[in-house]
């Protein structure tokens, strides 16, 4: 299990764009209608670098460092969804993009929601992976603060493996060069800086506004759908179902034996869920 052995074979770009002044990482694969693809809070681009090929047979694959994340830059606010998805508005409209499909992890489901609520003009359809911590636990906000910050502040070897051991079932799938490539990413001097940002949702002041609710929820007007886990550390599957109701026609699937990042763990089912989800909305067209 390698990230470059998944990338080897096929043709990719990784490259920057001015995103609306944020110099942002992206790397993209494959032809035919644009499908973006967003990590977790924490993460960056190598969180799918399983799923790229896979994806890229039948989509031009578009993954971003999301705003402050990663490689891309870390201006010096805190980062609330609405943040988020100005960022990914400049992004898209960076890349020359009308209309993208969604496929959003953890934060990057909250964000690709929020987005569809309030842009539902440039969303085609999504895909809500995980999106995770919906009831705003306050020890789920705890623990991924901590950890996050310690993986950071702190950032060695184990610190970082155990934050990314977080995510998963099986632990087996944290491998050194997954902790390599986070390790260089968060002991970069300005993501050091930045983390304090990156966790300011962990807070539940900071994120009351931005909470999953009926009000904005109810806005969302494309096919969604909500691809659960049997072992998500953040919500269980049962958890999902107010969310369901919340976004008018969404569907619910659940991926078993995978924890938060079952795009990692069951790359294949992952793909496979996500592109027969969006295929059946082109059929239906």
């Amino acid at each position: 299990m390698s990230i470059w052995n998944d990338l080897a074979d096929i043709e990719f770009k990784l490259h920057f764009v001015d995103a609306d002044g944020v110099k942002t990482r992206v790397l993209e694969s494959g032809t035919g209608e644009p499908l973006l693809l967003l990590h977790g809070t924490g993460g960056h681009i190598e969180a799918y670098a399983r799923n790229i090929k896979g994806l890229a047979e039948h989509f031009r694959v578009i993954c971003i460092d999301m705003l402050g994340h990663g490689y891309t830059e870390k201006p010096d606010y805190p980062y609330g969804i609405d943040s988020y998805s100005d960022h990914l508005l400049a992004v898209i409209k960076a890349l020359d993009l009308e209309k993208v499909y969604l496929s959003g992890e953890s934060l990057g489901g909250w964000v690709a929601a929020w987005f569809a609520a309030h842009h539902p003009t440039y969303v085609e359809s999504m895909v809500l992976n995980t999106p995770g911590n919906v009831n705003n636990k306050p020890e789920v906000m705890a623990g991924l603060k901590a950890s996050t910050l310690k993986a950071v502040l702190e950032a060695n070897y184990e610190n970082v493996k155990t934050r990314l051991e977080w995510l998963m079932y099986d632990k087996s799938q944290v491998t050194d060069e997954l902790i390599e490539s986070r390790y260089n990413i968060y002991t970069q001097p300005a993501y050091q800086e930045a983390v304090h940002h990156i966790v300011h949702l962990q807070n539940i002041e900071a994120r009351k506004q931005f909470s999953w609710d009926p009000s904005w929820c109810g806005k969302i007007n494309v096919p969604t759908l909500l691809a659960w886990t049997d072992h998500d550390p953040t919500s269980t599957v049962e958890e999902a179902e107010p969310i369901k109701e919340m976004i008018p026609g969404s569907e619910l699937t659940v991926i078993n034996e995978a924890g938060h990042w079952p795009q990692w763990e069951k790359p294949e089912e992952f793909n496979q869920v996500t592109i027969d989800f969006f295929k059946k909305q082109v059929v239906s067209k």
